[in-house]
């Protein structure tokens, strides 16, 4: 068997500590004893820009990321939008963006550096609430699920203060879309007091293959 080699650990600001493995041509992140993402599985990840995109339907849309990761849902997103989109990507730790650059620069494929796309480094809390009325989509990936998993200063994001907030950053008809490991039914509930939301049941893998993860929908109307 392959050993797994750690290349890299970086402090997440408030929270714990990101360590990144390759295991041969396979990458992971892990926190503590949680992976947060791995290269063997994505369609999740990819399932968050499509399927938000795809409501959207503007191939000129402002989209802000949160969380860069591995790069899934960027590269996703840029696949279907057009030459006059404007991507945002807010990641959290500096040392992601590093890695996205130096050992995983083959896994994003040079998406960093599309003129359609600016990485800001620092928290997508801040940058949601700077910018009203900004973005036709928010899709947001930095935790395992509607709670504050990688840093407890992300659960402002899933409060009733925060859904607000992240309304007021998008156009009307624009979209949050939310990836979690699992459903939550109470901030459901709390997101269908501020959107139209579609509860949607997406795979980890390809191929209808792999975990079953979700995706929250949530239409400004």
């Amino acid at each position: 068997m392959v050993p797994r080699e750690l290349i890299d650990s970086a402090d997440v600001p408030d929270g714990g500590m990101l360590k990144l493995f390759r295991r041969g041509g396979d990458w992971s992140i892990m926190l503590g004893g949680n992976e947060l993402m791995s290269s063997r599985v994505r369609g999740s990840e990819e399932a968050l820009a499509t399927l938000a995109l795809a409501r959207v339907g503007r191939a000129d849309a402002g989209v802000l990321i949160g969380g860069l990761g591995m790069g899934f849902t960027l590269r996703a997103a840029l696949a279907v939008l057009g030459a006059a989109a404007e991507v945002t990507v807010v990641e959290l730790v500096p040392a992601v963006i590093d890695w996205a650059r130096g050992p995983m620069a083959a896994l994003h494929g040079g998406t960093l550096d599309d003129p359609r796309v600016v990485v800001i480094e620092g928290d997508v809390g801040s940058q949601i609430r700077a910018r009203d009325g900004a973005y036709d989509a928010i899709l947001l990936d930095v935790d395992n699920g509607p709670d504050g998993l990688t840093r407890s200063g992300n659960n402002g994001l899933y409060s009733a203060r925060g859904l607000a907030a992240a309304r007021t950053a998008l156009r009307p008809g624009g979209v949050l879309a939310i990836w979690s490991a699992g459903t939550d039914a109470s901030f459901a509930r709390r997101l269908r007091d501020s959107f139209t939301v579609e509860e949607v049941v997406v795979r980890s893998g390809t191929g209808g293959k792999g975990a079953r993860h979700i995706i929250w929908l949530a239409v400004r109307n």
